[in-house]
């Protein structure tokens, strides 16, 4: 389930986009270690915070899983509303000097801190272990910046952002009425 959701939450993130531009400039390969490394670190400190979360309101799961699909719902609005990479973060990416894997690796582990998939991963933690949900949001993180490492370095053309939105919100919005309805005892 972790790897779905974050796989979704990613697709049109800010981060996507800057898989995009740096693999425009650096070898995919080295981009790719680079977001595996960083993402892996932030969602293992997630699942951390989720575990713990969890593990003290055992008794209040119903409530956890009622305001998780709450949450999930806010993802879907704030998938809609989009993230777009400023120019400023843009030119950043392209002109970073160093070792690709080092710039990349902080980028990204900056940008991720408070986004959309930290959290995400958090409230997925509270419910389900965290070994599981560390290892499949990390793939599902990873699987969805891979396309755009081949999108940003092999085809070079924009994804269809409005398309991509549309089914990330609504998958974010079905997370999330499953989730109420399940804290509600519907099933």
């Amino acid at each position: 389930m972790s790897t779905a959701v974050i796989f979704v939450a990613e697709l049109g993130d800010k981060s996507q986009l800057m898989a995009m531009t740096f693999a425009a400039r650096y070898r995919a390969r080295d981009v790719l270690i680079a977001i595996t490394a960083a993402t892996a670190l932030v969602h293992l400190v997630s699942v951390g915070i989720g575990y713990f979360i969890g593990d003290a309101f055992a008794d209040s799961q119903h409530i956890i899983e009622i305001i998780a699909g709450v949450a999930f719902l806010g993802f879907a609005a704030w998938t809609l509303r989009g993230d777009e990479l400023t120019e400023e973060e843009a030119a950043k990416a392209r002109n970073s000097k160093g070792m690709a894997i080092v710039a990349v690796g902080t980028a990204f582990f900056l940008a991720e801190l408070g986004d959309k998939t930290m959290l995400a991963t958090i409230t997925l933690a509270t419910q389900e272990g965290w070994l599981g949900t560390w290892i499949g949001s990390t793939v599902g993180m990873v699987a969805a910046d891979a396309l755009a490492i081949a999108v940003g370095a092999v085809l070079g053309r924009r994804l269809p952002e409005k398309v991509i939105s549309y089914g990330a919100a609504a998958l974010f919005a079905l997370f999330g009425v499953v989730l109420i309805l399940g804290g509600a005892g519907v099933f």
